[in-house]
């Protein structure tokens, strides 16, 4: 029998590492610390990564914005001389109320084809403002203004448009564009409107009282619109728009083609055509996506280009005479809207 010493204990021993234990303990921690070194500068890379994937995501949904809202100027351009070829065979009435349901039309098959829901309660008023001010009150406006005014004229006197919306989009979405911004702005109406009252011999025409009504209706239409699309696409902002004033256009119809003579020209029919589905549904649709992406102050301020591209299609396709004053103010609009476009 093997006698136990009662004095040893009966835990483990605890060992003195030797020289080559010591060695092996450290590159082991070496190894440990690097790798969580190299963790550390992956981590950062990674986070880096991030956030220039996060800017140039920004820059990206940025330079898409200025594209839909300058295709939507684009259309725009093109209004006043459809509206003036369409008022060649249906009357102002007739006119404004027949784009509507074509272009509602339009809007309705996208929806149907989509399966798109009915938009939320909470919706409707303001897709309520956009049919008021966009669907029915510019067109409307506008129309009755061209009677008397001239496209070119017409054109440049909507030029106070952007301003008109960036101070409705300030009011109504409490944006502060800086002082900058505001100068820039004004500067560019007040090129347009100088550049009005020198055409116009220095006196307003009897149209300018619809055009100015058309203004603030539209700035509201655009402001609402532009908020509303961040919540849906522009798109159903529009169509929901078109759809809602439906029974009240097919009944303006019906009342203006009854009431209003109807002469069919091939200028009629294609100037009615875009004025439905260029102006009223493509070009509220680009241009809704490009507000949700860069804002409606800044998208509004691209629209200063809008009555110079109005007066060459107005030269183009309507024959009137273009001032030579025409490239000196474009230039000049053309300067605050880049001074708009980097600023905030």
């Amino acid at each position: 029998m093997t006698a136990q010493n009662s004095a040893t204990p009966s835990g483990p021993i605890a060992v003195r590492p030797t020289g080559r234990h010591l060695g092996a303990h450290a590159v082991a921690g070496g190894v440990a610390g690097g790798a969580g070194g190299s963790a550390g500068i992956t981590g950062g890379t990674a986070g880096s990564a991030a956030e220039a994937a996060a800017t140039v995501g920004r820059a990206g949904g940025t330079r898409t914005g200025t594209v839909m809202a300058l295709l939507g100027v684009v259309a725009f351009s093109l209004t006043f001389p459809a509206t003036a070829w369409g008022l060649e065979s249906f009357g102002p009435w007739s006119l404004v109320a027949l784009r509507s349901v074509l272009a509602a039309l339009i809007a309705g098959a996208f929806l149907l084809a989509g399966q798109v829901p009915l938009p939320a309660r909470a919706h409707w008023a303001g897709l309520a403002v956009v049919a008021g001010g966009v669907v029915a009150g510019f067109p409307m406006l506008t129309t009755l203004a061209l009677q008397t005014s001239t496209t070119s004229h017409a054109a440049v006197v909507v030029g106070l448009l952007p301003l008109t919306t960036a101070s409705f989009s300030a009011l109504r979405t409490g944006a502060r564009p800086s002082p900058r911004f505001w100068a820039a702005a004004v500067a560019g109406a007040a090129v347009v409107l100088g550049f009005t009252l020198a055409q116009s011999g220095g006196a307003l025409s009897t149209g300018d009282a619809y055009l100015f009504g058309a203004l603030v209706v539209c700035a509201a239409g655009y402001t609402e619109g532009g908020r509303l699309a961040r919540l849906m696409p522009g798109w159903q902002v529009i169509g929901w728009a078109l759809v809602l004033c439906l029974p009240l256009t097919v009944a303006g119809s019906v009342l203006g083609l009854v009431y209003e003579p109807v002469h069919l020209t091939a200028h009629g029919v294609a100037g009615l055509v875009w004025a439905a589905a260029g102006s009223t549904f493509l070009g509220l649709y680009v241009w809704y996506r490009g507000m949700a992406e860069i804002g409606a102050p800044r998208a509004s301020q691209l629209q200063l280009a809008q009555p110079l591209l109005t007066l060459v299609w107005s030269v183009a396709l309507l024959g009137e005479h273009l001032s030579p004053a025409a490239p000196a103010a474009a230039c000049a609009v053309l300067v605050c809207i880049a001074v708009t476009q980097r600023v905030k």
